[in-house]
């Protein structure tokens, strides 16, 4: 299976990277299964240099800010007005219980029927797995101020992985420290985890976002085998965070970059630089 960092920008669009989303890939089957994780502003344009937006399975929201969510808008005008019409089924979007809601008020329309001839939503269950294709996906209710927030522990079919091995992945989402992101990402082979606030910086600031200290914490407590840092907005020192990780974490450490594309399931690699600690 192969994770493309699309966007990892904290809270807004930065001038290297969008806000969140991220790309799952995996032969299974026969075909190419193609799952987005999040889908913050800015984020479609890039999605487009990796795959043809018809391709898209699945989209899958850890919850419902709009640096998380709102470029749903884009892919609700490609699929309405696509010349010659949309191939195949709706898009299945996977999210809190009021995503095509909130998606709709976005954009300007009532409710009923939204973008439900666009969509096909579905609304997680906490702790409750979903399987598509090689994938199955599991909500995990974590710490962040707002109704519903998620993380996504995504397990990997063997046969999707290079060495015929089940594998995990596990994206946090938005969250403060919390129980349920460790048991998201028990035993995780990657942990795609949040880092937004800047230790001794933002530390006065609870139940919205981790540091890199907690991070490492979170980490090193589940048992992960690679943790990467990411949405870090542009106000936010890499290197203050990778230095924090580190003191509570001993595992492989970077922090994610757009364009860079992990292989999950065999020797991890990337197409170009990374921060590294």
């Amino acid at each position: 299976m192969k994770l493309t960092i699309i966007g990892c920008s904290g809270s807004f669009p930065g001038p290297e990277s969008p806000a969140s989303c991220y790309l799952l890939t995996a032969q299974y089957q026969g075909r190419t299964w193609r799952v987005v994780v999040d889908l913050g502003n800015g984020a479609l344009g890039k999605l487009q240099q990796h795959l043809a937006l018809e391709d898209i399975d699945a989209v899958c929201l850890s919850h419902l800010h709009p640096d998380h969510y709102m470029d749903l808008c884009g892919l609700h005008v490609a699929i309405r007005w696509r010349p010659g019409g949309w191939p195949g089924k709706h898009v299945p979007v996977y999210g809190p219980s009021t995503t095509d809601q909130r998606i709709a008020s976005a954009y300007g329309m009532d409710p009923n029927p939204g973008m439900h001839p666009d969509f096909d939503f579905q609304t997680w269950r906490p702790r409750q797995a979903e399987t598509i294709g090689p994938f199955t996906i599991t909500p995990v209710p974590v710490r962040h101020p707002i109704e519903e927030a998620y993380a996504l522990r995504i397990d990997i079919a063997a046969e999707a992985s290079a060495d015929a091995r089940e594998h995990t992945l596990t994206y946090s989402g938005d969250t403060d420290a919390c129980d349920g992101l460790i048991e998201a990402a028990r035993d995780a082979d990657v942990f795609l985890c949040e880092a937004a606030f800047e230790d001794g910086r933002d530390d006065h600031i609870e139940g919205v976002h981790l540091n890199g200290h907690r991070a490492g914490v979170m980490a090193r407590s589940a048992g992960v085998g690679r943790l990467l840092l990411t949405h870090i907005p542009v106000w936010t020192s890499q290197r203050v965070l990778l230095a924090k990780a580190r003191e509570e974490y001993a595992g492989d450490l970077a922090v994610a970059v757009a364009g860079v594309t992990y292989e999950i399931g065999a020797t991890t690699t990337h197409h170009q630089g990374e921060t590294k600690q």
